[in-house]
């Protein structure tokens, strides 16, 4: 393809970026001015003329996030990705001081209404409090990384799969905030505990700069005997995934490439992200992978959508993660609102089963307030 057939695709690219980055930054710059004016309203703060030193903190905190992330993009300097760690866990304690806010306000109505006479400056003080305590425990859960066992019985599972265990590892998202020591820690729990193959779905990328070999070289300290299996995730495929692909095949994992393979006589399939997002291209190529439904099969697609798809090529078992669980209140209560019961555990939808994972990381603010970040061991019965 020539460069001036891809200048209009790349110039298309930039102006929805750009279209983007201007949305969210209103955004973030109203929530800094709700929460600011809230406070120096009920803690009787006189507003002075001009910018003073509060100000220019509130407006130098609003732009900080945008600004790291863009920078984050093109660049792995030290300062850089401190920079970015502080803006993201400034952006949760937003989120948290946003919601403080709110609550000042409904209880100055509630007051109004019941004619009560509240000690606003300590009130406010308080509720505003309890906001960075939450930050400080999403914080320091985000880091517990748990351990999650279930039991699954699949029908016309090879007497020899009977007993076994799959790690199930999703939405590490190496970066700016978990590095390649985060993944280590996850893998050398691993080695200990000895699955008998490991499957990873989507996300061990978060997107930012990364040295993609040095970030997925942990996996290569890993040997389960069945294998170890990738699909990519959606921030795999924010660019051209080549160079996260060819990373982790040189860790010794197994990408699957919208393919099924057979593993001692279990199938299993994998979809990338792309190709699961459109109802017509994930029914092709499910079809294409000629599963059959009287063996069992467990199919990697990184997001728990469209599961009539799977279900009807007669699929045993989804494993999925991407929704983080909603990652942290109030966005759990979204997610739940798009995915349903399928945001998290293992349901069944028809015949087939579905496990979503929170995962093992987190995405933006290194936080998680109302989930827990999780690798999965799954037995088979």
């Amino acid at each position: 393809m020539s460069a001036a057939s891809s200048t209009p695709r790349t110039d298309g690219l930039r102006s929805r970026i750009a279209v983007f980055v201007v949305i969210v930054q209103t955004i973030l710059l109203l929530a800094h001015w709700f929460i600011y004016s809230t406070w120096i309203r009920f803690r009787a703060v006189p507003d002075p003329p001009g910018i003073d030193g509060l100000q220019a903190a509130v407006i130098l905190l609003a732009i900080s996030f945008v600004a790291a992330s863009l920078i984050a993009s093109r660049s792995t300097f030290s300062l850089v990705r401190l920079f970015y760690k502080i803006a993201a866990a400034w952006l949760g304690a937003v989120n948290f001081l946003f919601l403080a806010a709110c609550m000042c306000w409904l209880l100055y109505l509630g007051a109004a209404l019941a004619g009560m006479q509240l000690d606003w400056p300590k009130w406010t003080a308080a509720i505003f409090s309890l906001a960075i305590l939450a930050s400080l425990y999403g914080v320091v859960n985000a880091r517990w990384v748990r351990l999650r066992r279930v039991k699954v019985k699949l029908a016309n599972l090879p007497a020899s799969w009977r007993g076994r265990v799959a790690a199930l590892v999703s939405d590490v998202h190496l970066g700016h905030v978990n590095g390649s020591g985060f993944l280590r820690r996850i893998v050398a729990r691993l080695a200990r505990l000895k699955p008998d193959v490991i499957f990873i779905t989507g996300d061990l990328y978060d997107g930012t700069k990364v040295n993609p070999v040095e970030g997925a070289a942990p996996w290569s300290g890993v040997s389960p005997e069945w294998g170890k299996y990738f699909v990519t995730g959606n921030h795999e495929e924010f660019r051209d995934p080549t160079h996260y692909l060819d990373a982790v095949r040189q860790a010794g994992v197994r990408v699957l490439d919208s393919e099924k393979v057979d593993v001692d006589g279990l199938q299993i399939v994998g979809v990338d992200y792309h190709d699961s997002i459109k109802a017509d291209r994930f029914q092709t190529v499910l079809q294409r992978a000629q599963i059959q439904p009287d063996r069992a099969s467990i199919l990697l697609s990184h997001s728990p959508h469209a599961l009539l798809i799977p279900a009807k090529a007669g699929i045993s078992l989804q494993l999925s993660g991407h929704t983080h669980g909603g990652q942290i209140f109030p966005f759990t209560w979204f997610t739940r609102r798009i995915f349903g019961a399928y945001t998290y555990g293992l349901k069944r939808f028809g015949e087939m089963w579905v496990y979503t994972t929170t995962g093992a990381g987190t995405w933006g603010p290194p936080m998680r307030v109302g989930t827990r970040p999780e690798i999965v061991l799954i037995e088979f019965a």
